[in-house]
This record gives structure tokens, C-alpha cells and sequence, in this order.
């Protein structure tokens, strides 16, 4: 089978490293070369660099800092999550889903949604025409994800949660982007001097309507009020109602006025 995978981007690099296929930011590629030189996968790396930090989520991610670089990434494992967990695992068909990822990833940052940017991702042939991959991203500031930073706030804070949480399903509206995977643990939230800043995570799951389509914003909005509501048994989240309706108003208000600033 064809191991072809999409041109790199303007700005990025593709190379192999033994059997693996990567395709790297063009400024770092010395530097994830020199991180899979002894290595097996660039995850494995991640994994073993002194100091490394644990991300504990679908699979355990890893920050390091990239070699030769004042750069510190996260990587992440591909895993399936769903029915097809079980099944599939870390397999996926050839080329998965990270050449789509920084496709989607690029293109949301161009429309000033906020996600991570995207530094590099390895692919490795599997048997049978499939693949798994790992996906680097640059590390963001130190936040936490909705539902950690959600426990333990007061009111205040909440709200303001609140704020910048529908501030970011605007832009992925205004964006025309639907993103399938909008659950509250795929919103990580820091707060700088200017207040609290939210960032879609994981944009794989995104899908683009045309310019325009006013569907994008209630289907983000469903997804993520879906997935609010599940983490009150599913985390032991006190999320009230009320709450989420005055995130829907955020949404849809500022929606219908045409404002998604």
C-alpha cells in the first residue's frame, strides 16, 4: 500500500527518520531529528527526557524541551476513543489523522481561533495498510482544561470561565468550523494579565462548513452543553443550569448581532 502522505505546508518540512515519515515546522526539524535519533518514536522520547512532564488524559502526553531549541512541546500519542477503543487502539488507517490535524490547525489560527500550534508529527507504518502517529504540539501556558479549573472555583471565576469558553466557540463559528470533539475536557483555559484565555484542543475531530453557515454555532454549542451536562455524574461536576444558559447566551447573542469578537 501507498504510504503517501499530503504535501507538507508552506513553512513545514517532510523527512524520514528509519521507518517513520515526519513532517516538521521547517525552523525545528533539526531538532526533532535530533530527538528520535535513538529513539523508537518521538513519543518514547518525550517519555524519557529528564524532567519530562505527564499530561494525563485519553493516553499519558509529554512535555520536553525540543532539542537545540528554546521550544517546549507536548507530545501526544494517536489513540482512538469511542466503540472503536477496544478495536482499533492506536491504529489507523494510513496517514491517520495528523496531516489533517495541522491542516485544520493552520487554518484556525489564520481565522484567530485559539489551539496549539502544531510543531511536528511522526507517522509509523503499521501492518495491514494502517498507521500510528504522534503529534507535537507547542506547549501552552501553564491553565488547566475546563472541568479541572471548574472544581475548585469560586463564583467569580466561573463566570468568567463562562466568558471566555463561549469567547472561543464564537471564533470557531465565526471560523465556519465545527468541531465534533468540542467536550469540556478539549477547552483548556489560562489566565494572563488581560484575563482568561480559552483554546480548542484536539481540532483532528474539526470540519469546516462554508463561509457563512449559521449551523456552525449551534452544533458547537450542542456539543459542548452535551458534554457539560455528562460531567456533572461523569466528573462530579456542580454545573448549573444556569450556567450553561448563559453560555448559550454568550453563543447565540452575540451571533445573531453578527459580533464574534
Amino acid at each position: 500500500m501507498s504510504r503517501a502522505v499530503p504535501a507538507a505546508p508552506p513553512g513545514f518540512t517532510r523527512f524520514e527518520v528509519r521507518d517513520a515519515t515526519v513532517v516538521a515546522r521547517t525552523d525545528y526539524a533539526d531538532g526533532v531529528r535530533e530527538a528520535m535519533r535513538d529513539v523508537r518514536s518521538l513519543h518514547c522520547w518525550a517519555s524519557t527526557v529528564p524532567g519530562a512532564k505527564a499530561y494525563h488524559g485519553r493516553a499519558t502526553a509529554w512535555g520536553a524541551r525540543l532539542p537545540g531549541t528554546a521550544v517546549d512541546v507536548v507530545v501526544r500519542h494517536s489513540q482512538h476513543g469511542g466503540w472503536l477503543a477496544p478495536i482499533t487502539g492506536d491504529r489507523f488507517l494510513w496517514p491517520g489523522r495528523a496531516p489533517w490535524e495541522l491542516t485544520a490547525s493552520e487554518r484556525l489560527r489564520a481565522a484567530k481561533v485559539r489551539t496549539p500550534r502544531i510543531a511536528a508529527y511522526a507517522l509509523y507504518p503499521a501492518s495491514f495498510g494502517f498507521c500510528r502517529g504522534d503529534v507535537a504540539t507547542e506547549r501552552l501556558p501553564d491553565g488547566g482544561d475546563l472541568p479541572t479549573l471548574w472544581r475548585d472555583a469560586e463564583v467569580p471565576t466561573r463566570r468568567a470561565l463562562v466568558m471566555a469558553t463561549a469567547e472561543l466557540v464564537r471564533a470557531l463559528s465565526a471560523a465556519a468550523a465545527f468541531h465534533a470533539d468540542l467536550n469540556a475536557k478539549n477547552v483548556y483555559l489560562t489566565r494572563g494579565e488581560s484575563g482568561w484565555r480559552a483554546y480548542a484542543l484536539d481540532v483532528d475531530r474539526v470540519r469546516f462548513l462554508a463561509a457563512g453557515d449559521g449551523r456552525a454555532a449551534t452544533l458547537n454549542l450542542e456539543r459542548l452543553l452535551r458534554s457539560l451536562r455528562k460531567a456533572r455524574t461523569q466528573f462530579g461536576l456542580e454545573v448549573p443550569e444556569t450556567s450553561l444558559e448563559a453560555l448559550a447566551e454568550q453563543v447565540m447573542d452575540r451571533r445573531e448581532r453578527g459580533d464574534a469578537s
